[in-house]
Formats: structure tokens, C-alpha cells, sequence
């Protein structure tokens, strides 16, 4: 795993923690949880791109971070 790779899942779990501690409180801050789960939303879509670059014997670090607009509306 590249440094990238690292700092990336190290930005999710951060991302991860802070939601955990919005969800646990008594009264969770909508407007935040909804902007945290567009930045993992655009996390988890980078370190795909990259690893799927990686697998095809491309530059990972040609991949870059999609708009939130993008990855919001993926269909799964």
C-alpha cells in the first residue's frame, strides 16, 4: 500500500470517528453528518480509483477526487 493509500484511509477513519461521536450525542448535527458521508462518499471513491489504476498497471496518482455532486449520485 502507498503513503497515499495510508493517508487516505487515515483521513476515512478520521472521518469514521467523528461521525460516531455526531451519531452518540443527544442531538446530531444533520447538516454535518450529511457533509461528513459526502467526504467519505469522495474518500472511498479515490482509494477505488487508485487501487483500480493500480490493477490495470496505470499511475494511481493520476487519480483524483470526483466532485460530491458525482459520487452522491452513483448507482450501486
Amino acid at each position: 500500500m502507498s503513503d497515499a493509500d495510508t493517508e487516505i484511509l487515515q483521513r476515512i477513519q478520521g472521518l469514521v470517528d467523528e461521525e460516531h461521536r455526531l451519531r452518540d450525542g443527544e442531538e446530531p448535527d444533520a447538516a454535518r453528518l450529511r457533509h461528513l458521508e459526502e467526504q467519505l462518499d469522495q474518500c472511498w471513491d479515490l482509494l477505488r480509483q487508485r487501487r483500480a489504476r493500480r490493477e490495470f498497471d496505470q499511475d494511481p496518482a493520476a487519480a483524483t477526487a470526483r466532485s460530491t455532486d458525482t459520487v452522491e449520485h452513483y448507482q450501486q
